[in-house]
């Protein structure tokens, strides 16, 4: 499904635009340091900020310090890590925590458990202390897509569209389920809440993609390399269609920090640094013709309409 949202940016007729974001950006110094650098060099198009993590204030004073490059909030709900985890900043007296006082491991205890009301605060909070550490938001996303209601059906996207709508900021909803990889059956679903995001005149992209989060094979003799991983991708760039597609990616530094705070896939993280800047990929993307734009261009889009 294809809007026309391509041509209300003013881009040619069957262009292929993508928005290349960085997610998880505060989460630790390493993703910190891949993704400011990425954004400093034209690497990646985009990044949103996980303001709750311990690592926030770095992320956000960063920001502030560049409004010329586009930069959101990382909406968050769940804390997935266990050595590493972290809290609301609406407290912990609260339905958005565990037993231990941190944001739940899993998207299945938030659509159970978190109240509407709880998650509207918290939500707002977020995007509120981007604002005051002075960043200009372009843009809202979801960790882990806990406010979707992929997993359950219980979603919260009234409370976001709210926010989103209010602050004259678009967010990361896809008009289709195509390489979202959940089931096509819950595209139903997924035209409903595209349509009140149309409603409220909160700007949606057409379509949201990405590769695995894992790295394939991990731990085995058939653990995927960088350069499988990098062809994946490239072949995802090239099967791109007309419309606007977010691409997002976890860039960091594959260190000691980022082994100790995770319980898996450090080694893809740093792969994902080093993608941005491959050759080949560059490559591809200029074969492909593929139009890189921001997500600032669409909130001035949504701001314009407002208007």
């Amino acid at each position: 499904m294809i809007s026309d949202l391509a041509d209300r940016l003013g881009l040619a007729p069957g262009a292929r635009a993508i928005i290349i974001n960085a997610d998880d950006f505060g989460m630790c110094h390493a993703a910190n340091t891949a993704i400011s650098g990425l954004l400093d060099a034209g690497a990646a198009d985009s990044a949103t900020i996980m303001v709750p993590c311990a690592w926030s204030p770095e992320a956000l004073a960063f920001a502030a310090s560049r409004t010329d490059l586009d930069v959101g909030v990382h909406l968050v709900l769940t804390s997935e890590w266990r050595r590493y985890r972290w809290r609301p900043l609406t407290g912990t007296a609260t339905t958005l925590v565990d037993a231990d006082g941190f944001f739940p491991v899993d998207v299945v205890s938030v659509e159970q458990l978190a109240s509407e009301a709880d998650v509207e605060a918290e939500l707002g909070a977020q995007l509120q202390a981007a604002l005051d550490a002075g960043v200009d938001v372009t843009h809202l996303d979801n960790h882990m897509g806990s406010v979707y209601g992929l997993a359950t059906g219980r979603d919260f996207l009234t409370p976001v569209l709210g926010l989103a709508a209010r602050h004259g900021l678009p967010f990361r909803l896809p008009r289709s389920m195509d390489g979202v990889g959940v089931d096509a059956g819950l595209q139903h679903l997924l035209d409903r809440a595209t349509a009140a995001a149309d409603a409220l005149g909160v700007e949606i992209i057409d379509r949201l993609w990405s590769h695995p989060f894992e790295l394939v094979g991990e731990g085995t003799p058939q653990e995927e390399t960088y350069e499988q991983m990098r062809d994946g991708f490239i072949g995802l760039l090239r099967a791109v269609p007309a419309g606007v597609t977010e691409i997002y990616v976890h860039p960091m530094v594959d260190d000691d920090e980022l082994r100790a705070a995770v319980d898996f896939a450090a080694a893809k993280r740093g792969y994902e640094r080093r993608l941005l800047t491959d050759p080949a990929v560059l490559q591809a993307i200029a074969d492909e013709g593929l139009v890189r734009i921001g997500w600032r261009s669409l909130r001035d889009l949504q701001r314009a309409a407002a208007r």
